[in-house]
This record gives C-alpha cells, sequence and structure tokens, in this order.
C-alpha cells in the first residue's frame, strides 16, 4: 500500500532522495538536444550560497543559476522553458529539499 506522501506526488514528478526527475509538457531543448524530462539534484549548501553571492540581491537570477547547475543545463535554456515546465521544476526542487522527517 502506498504511503500518503508518495499519493501527493503529481504524476509527472519522481523524487529519490538524490534528485527530482520532471516530465516537461512538451519536449523543450537544452544543451542543444531536445528532452522530455529534466533532473535536478540536490544542492549542498555551498552552491546555495554560491549562487547568492553571485546574484547579488537578484532572488530570479539565484534560482536560474542554482537551478542551471543543479540541472546541468544552461541559464537560457531553461529561461526557454514554457512556464508551466518551470514551475514544476520549482516544484520539484522544493520537495526535494524540504524535510518530511519532521
Amino acid at each position: 500500500m502506498a504511503t500518503p506522501e508518495l499519493k501527493k506526488l503529481p504524476t509527472w514528478l519522481k523524487l529519490t532522495a538524490e534528485n527530482a526527475t520532471i516530465t516537461l509538457s512538451r519536449p523543450s531543448e537544452v544543451n542543444g538536444v531536445t528532452v522530455d524530462t529534466l533532473t535536478i539534484r540536490s544542492p549542498t549548501v555551498r552552491e546555495v550560497r554560491a549562487a547568492d553571492r553571485a546574484s547579488g540581491d537578484d532572488e530570479e537570477q539565484r534560482e536560474l543559476m542554482l537551478f542551471a547547475g543543479l540541472c546541468e543545463a544552461g541559464q537560457q535554456d531553461l529561461e526557454g522553458l514554457k512556464l508551466v515546465d518551470y514551475h514544476r521544476l520549482q516544484a520539484g526542487y522544493f520537495r526535494l529539499v524540504q524535510d518530511d522527517g519532521v
């Protein structure tokens, strides 16, 4: 029997302790290749701090820089995603970094 947490995951999201794989609503180009999924890995504190420093006070830039590094994708590739797919990427990231052990 599935746990309640697993039932809450959308069908487009696969989550492990190390990464989240997001199925895109439509194929998109990433690093010159057409893909239908993106995998974002769990960040380290160092990576989050580096994105904070590099982006100044621009929260959107910070998130794009961080996500690009974690997905091993170019920032322009992420900016080229359909908004629904970027929202899926955000949701996958936040599911990945939240602490469910409380």
